[in-house]
């Protein structure tokens, strides 16, 4: 089998897709298949050294047009800004599998992946199969082989919002929400840029470092994560990790409702309102950080619900 993945990152896409591909392409790999990415790993690259080490061809940013499906038997795409392109692949020869989040990403398909928490209806747009719900996303492998170990205290708080640039100010403003529990944390906030750090208390520090490959060797010592409600989240409940979740864009608001309805996570609200409900933010961290039944009980209930098999579902059925 000849797989091609079509993804692309920036500093304002993020990491989100590319770290979704890696995952494909691990477990592709692993089947004996031949997997090839086109696309930019732009501020994503930490991530995108995995297509080296697997032995996968880049063919580089392709025209955003489109790209070449000749040669291949299926295709992966997952992009929010390409269009159609069904008819395209199956003139090349190969089968499309399309990734999409709720409307994001949305498009007719031989196969339709959506690994949402609760996928809403879906209007009938011709494709074959649909394949729905978190039964289907995608996990690293270095996550699927991490395990949570106990930490010494004080408790240990991991803020990691995904890989743009753009939200140092609502880093820190999370930072300021921390700090005002007035309890003892060492917080560990992965960001690009240089955020403004709070005056805090004796018993509390923070550690600002670059998003890497590290993260999950940094997340199985991590007690309390403060995270956006994309990628990085689903792989928090594949670990465990008691997670206090803020929705960032508008293609994380279906995932957040529907974690918080399922009882995966503390909901910090949106981001662009943080600042105006400082107050209520800091309430939610300081029950997470001091209620070690309700980080037991959020930790059990995402472990359970992810687990994550989703691209060895998907590959399957291909």
């Amino acid at each position: 089998m000849k797989l091609l993945l079509r993804a692309d990152s920036s500093a304002s896409i993020g990491a989100g897709h590319i770290a979704r591909v890696v995952a494909y392409a691990e477990r592709a790999v692993a089947r004996g298949w031949q997997v090839s990415f086109a696309g930019s790993t732009a501020n994503a690259e930490w991530l995108a050294t995995r297509f080296d080490e697997l032995g996968v061809a880049r063919a580089g940013t392709p025209d955003p047009s489109g790209f070449d499906a000749v040669g291949f038997d299926a295709v992966v795409v997952d992009h929010y800004g390409l269009g159609d392109l069904r008819e395209e692949v199956n003139a090349a020869g190969a089968k499309l599998v399309s990734i999409e989040d709720d409307v994001f990403g949305r498009r007719p398909a031989d196969v339709v992946v959506d690994s949402g928490f609760a996928p809403g209806p879906r209007p009938d747009d011709g494709s074959d199969v649909l394949l729905r719900g978190i039964a289907y996303a995608p996990l690293r492998d270095v996550v699927l082989r991490t395990h949570r170990v106990s930490a010494a205290p004080p408790l240990h708080v991991t803020v990691v919002l995904g890989g743009g640039a753009e939200w140092t100010k609502t880093i820190e403003l999370l930072l300021r929400a921390l700090r005002d529990t007035e309890l003892p944390f060492v917080a560990d906030v992965l960001v690009r840029g240089e955020p403004a750090l709070p005056a805090l208390r004796p018993d509390q520090s923070i550690r600002v470092a670059a998003p890497s490959p590290a993260l999950p060797e940094l997340l199985a010592t991590t007690d309390v994560a403060v995270s956006a409600a994309g990628v990085t989240f689903v792989e928090l409940c594949c670990l465990g990790v008691p997670t206090a979740a803020v929705q960032l864009v508008a293609n994380q608001e279906a995932g957040y409702r529907a974690a918080l309805d399922l009882g995966l996570a503390a909901g910090l609200g949106h981001a662009d309102s943080l600042a105006s409900r400082l107050p209520e933010v800091t309430a939610v961290l300081r029950e997470l950080l001091s209620d070690a039944e309700l980080r037991r009980t959020l930790s059990a209930t995402a472990s359970s619900t992810v687990d994550g098999r989703g691209v060895d579902r998907v590959l399957d059925f291909l």
